[in-house]
């Protein structure tokens, strides 16, 4: 058993005891897909004994930020870390209507950071060349590339990252998902015109739910396919 990780005081981080939940699942980046998510949690059904995480974004370019957020609030079983585009919310360096100052409150409390067992759940990903408790709030939301130019260069930190703990990850856009030992990536672009995927902790398996959107534009250069390893 991984022990619990470590962060600087100045990261918000959960614990979860697993064993209180029959089913986890993990959910990537929505994006304010609200009929997407929906869907997707018709196929999951989960019950008040399972546990739904979320990978951040719940928010912006989509068409429901308020929407999915309402959702996820509600749900006493549900919880999120907080993307980057939450942080930006929280900054202030956007805004989106309906966000008053009690809900950006109950954005801004949101962890950076959620784990169990040895499993790790954040936005962006962590460095693998530094410990974790030298990771700030910034890298856990924005961590992409280990490449000193370009935030869509290889390598990506999932590519060089082996363990100990396995993390799950939206805010790179994907192909398909991320199925590593120690890396799992959950952003398969809903919001782009792609999929919104789940992963079913305990039985090892992706459910995925198509767009019902043509979707925002997006460049190929900034869709990632997973290499095999």
């Amino acid at each position: 058993m991984v022990s619990s990780p470590t962060f600087d005081d100045g990261v918000p981080h959960e614990r979860i005891d697993a064993d209180d939940w029959e089913e986890i699942y993990v959910v990537g980046d929505v994006h304010g897909c609200l009929p997407e998510l929906e869907s997707l949690l018709d196929t999951l059904a989960p019950s008040s004994d399972d546990l739904v995480v979320f990978v951040g974004d719940l928010i912006r370019k989509g068409p429901d930020s308020l929407g999915v957020v309402k959702l996820v609030r509600e749900r006493d079983n549900f919880r999120s870390v907080r993307g980057n585009n939450e942080q930006k919310l929280i900054d202030g360096s956007v805004e989106l209507d309906g966000f008053g100052e009690e809900k950006i409150e109950y954005v801004r409390s949101l962890p950076a950071a959620i784990s169990w067992d040895d499993a790790l759940v954040v936005h962006g990903g962590v460095d693998p060349r530094k410990p974790l408790s030298d990771h700030s709030v910034d890298d856990l939301e924005t961590t992409r590339s280990l490449a000193p130019d370009g935030s869509y260069d290889r390598p990506f930190w999932f590519e060089e990252y082996h363990g100990p703990r396995r993390v799950f990850f939206g805010h790179t856009v994907l192909e398909r998902p991320v199925e590593r030992e120690h890396a799992v990536g959950l952003d398969t672009g809903c919001v782009y015109g792609g999929t919104l995927t789940a992963y079913e902790y305990r039985d090892d398996e992706f459910v995925t739910q198509p767009s019902r959107r043509t979707g925002k534009s997006r460049s190929d250069d900034s869709i990632v396919t997973p290499q095999p390893h």
